[in-house]
């Protein structure tokens, strides 16, 4: 017989799925280890609540989705509520593991109104979105996501006064009270509480705005940038993006029946784990490419950010010299060095007529590239694009090439969204990878369609040309903000070095980075780019034969990662594993540093290490490094000495293989 104690827990559970009500009550969801726990109150109004280790980080917050005027709760009542609690394993076809557990709990509440609200509780956080099941096309007025957070919290966010912006350092609040109330903070945000890290982001957008947060309080509110009403050409880009003039006063015009985006709390209490959290993608829509055999994640050789400047090519080089020859010579180092695409930028083509190149001639080059190996994409603006979407697809296609960088976005509202959508859709039915730069942050959209196989929306190594943004200190926050979200195209590999007294930013001509070069090297294992975009020129690269052995052998996608030691901001030692190699990669802030890496994780047996790191005099010469090569088990423990802004790359693997 079920003691009384819990027939009354199943009473109560019968009784609150089957009952019709419209008082207000209280419902409790707790993560798979308990830890973790979401309090849902619902009655005229629909508020939530989280707690860590029953300390509560967020207080009673609202949620509502306004549809053609119909509010849930507000003007309807609870039908039922269920409870279901799921197991399962994801497997992606390219990342940083290659198999993902998905276990949560689950709360469905249905309301007499055509609603529901799903609600899950992860080991990891916690996620929220509304279902519909509305007969016709639908009208969202609007949404509302609030998020109370404690005074006292502190706060790491890009902030903005624009809605066409992800591409912004972060700024360090001590207290959310100092959060500008009139700018936009971009999502993913992360704010501190006692210790506890708590990253407020959404996953699965799709014909839908994205979120940005603006301060309300002591907490924050959902903001979305309504539909357009009217848009014109941009000047300032060549008129190859558009502005909008005038917005209409609802978000989003879309299918009655439908589920809506994941609004998304992450909680840890640990830096480490926030580099291996993958709660946004695994909250996506799975794969809708039935056969995604041809898709190849890799690296790539590109002209873009050097200017095209290739001092030992044998002809003139440089952006305004660039040919079909000047390709095949990037083809040609491609080739040579195991990257399996180059990347043709701005320029090859007419910026408005995409199927009219100059300057190259692009199925020569695909040709080329064929008997090398190599594949070819090339950039081109999204307005354009849009304007004959399936006959450039189709031209792109034909040509043979193999992806294309999508460019010019440059907003988050309903149309951009599903234009993203379209292009990725089109381009699979090409086979064509797709890059999107100058584009808002990704939200999962590289689950459902992963031939999407990049977004910008970081400040990447382009920056360099003009500012002082994107150096080790950026780079030591990224991976635990902005990758939560997903991949990212930031382009690394500069091997023209500068200690932060010595940099000076430079727009036209080769450029440099900030950081030690085995700062840079260690980019490659410490970002998720699963087109993995090379920024030098490749004379700069053949000077360096073990940094080429380097750049040739790391994969862009991993079976395993394990995170040894990180600080958000500081520093991190993550090592990623393909096959039987492993890759390790480490880098510091500005602060020069001594870590201990601790090579447990290995089989047993012996192995080689093969290690590229700073020189003794890294600290005022970034450019200075050393290679050595050690022998290595399971209980090693390398010592490494980081110096200012630097970094340093292992490669381990068993000697006979």
């Amino acid at each position: 017989m079920p003691k009384p104690a819990a027939c009354a827990g199943m009473f109560l559970l019968i009784f609150l799925s089957s009952l019709v009500v419209s008082a207000e009550q209280i419902v409790r969801l707790s993560s798979p280890d308990g830890k973790v726990e979401v309090r849902l109150t619902v009655g005229t109004s629909i508020r939530y609540s989280v707690w860590y280790r029953k300390q509560q980080v967020v207080a009673a917050s609202p949620i509502s989705l306004t549809v053609d005027g119909v509010v849930p709760g507000k003007d309807g009542v609870v039908k039922k509520i269920s409870r279901d609690s799921v197991r399962s394993v994801v497997t992606p076809l390219y990342g940083k593991f290659d198999r993902l557990t998905d276990e949560y709990r689950e709360l469905r509440v249905d309301f007499s109104q055509p609603f529901s609200l799903l609600v899950r509780a992860y080991d990891e956080g916690i996620a929220w979105r509304w279902v519909t099941s509305f007969s016709s096309t639908i009208t969202i007025n609007s949404e509302e996501v609030g998020v109370a957070l404690k005074p006292d919290c502190g706060a790491l966010l890009s902030v903005t006064p624009k809605l066409t912006s992800w591409e912004l350092p972060y700024t360090s609040y001590p207290s959310v009270r100092q959060v500008p109330d009139s700018n936009n903070v971009i999502v993913p945000a992360l704010f501190t509480d006692r210790g506890l890290r708590v990253v407020v982001a959404e996953s699965d957008v799709r014909d839908y705005p994205g979120m940005f947060l603006k301060k309300d309080g002591d907490g924050f509110h959902g903001f979305w940038a309504a539909y357009p009403k009217k848009e014109t050409p941009y000047g300032g880009d060549w008129g190859m993006s558009t502005k909008v003039d005038e917005r209409e006063d609802f978000i989003a015009r879309t299918a009655g029946s439908r589920v809506f985006p994941w609004r998304v709390v992450i909680l840890s209490d640990d830096d480490k784990k926030l580099l291996t959290n993958q709660l946004v993608y695994k909250l996506a829509t799975p794969s809708l490419i039935s056969d995604p055999s041809w898709i190849r994640p890799g690296k790539c050789d590109w002209e873009w950010w050097h200017d095209a400047i290739v001092g030992d090519a044998g002809f003139p080089t440089g952006m305004e010299n660039r040919s079909t020859r000047l390709y095949k010579h990037y083809i040609d180092f491609a080739a040579g060095h195991g990257l399996e695409y180059t990347l043709i930028d701005a320029g090859w083509s007419n910026f408005y007529h995409l199927d009219t190149p100059q300057r190259v001639d692009i199925r020569e080059l695909v040709d080329y590239g064929k008997k090398k190996n190599v594949g070819i994409l090339v950039w081109c603006n999204a307005t354009s694009l849009m304007g004959d979407l399936d006959h450039y697809m189709e031209t792109f296609g034909k040509w043979g090439l193999k992806g294309i960088k999508v460019d010019f976005f440059d907003r988050d509202d309903q149309k951009i969204i599903h234009q993203q959508e379209q292009i990725a859709e089109s381009a699979a039915r090409w086979r064509l990878l797709v890059d999107f730069h100058g584009s808002p942050k990704p939200t999962g959209l590289q689950r459902t369609w992963p031939n999407v196989i990049n977004y910008e929306a970081v400040r990447g190594e382009e920056c360099s040309k003009w500012d002082t943004t994107s150096g080790p200190p950026y780079h030591l926050q990224i991976p635990f903000i902005r990758m939560l979200c997903g991949d990212l195209d930031y382009t690394p590999g500069s091997m023209r070095n500068r200690s932060r007294a010595a940099f000076v930013p430079i727009s036209k001509g080769l450029p440099t980075t900030m950081g030690t070069r085995c700062h840079e090297l260690a980019l490659f294992i410490l970002f998720d780019q699963y087109l993995a975009v090379l920024s030098d020129s490749p004379e700069a690269y053949r000077k360096y034969a073990d940094i080429m052995a380097f750049l040739s052998a790391v994969p862009v996608s991993f079976d395993d990662t394990k995170v040894l030691s990180a600080r958000l901001g500081e520093y991190i030692v993550l090592a990623k594993r393909r096959g039987n190699s492993w890759y390790v990669g480490a880098a510091t802030d500005w602060t020069s540093r001594n870590l201990t890496v601790d090579l447990s994780f290995l089989g047993s047996g012996d192995y080689r290490a093969d290690l590229l790191v700073d020189g003794k005099d890294a600290d005022s010469n970034a450019e200075s490094y050393r290679s050595e090569t050690r022998t290595v088990n399971q209980h090693t423990k390398l010592q490494l000495h980081l110096a200012s802004g630097g970094g340093a790359v292992i490669k381990i693997y068993k000697a006979s293989i």
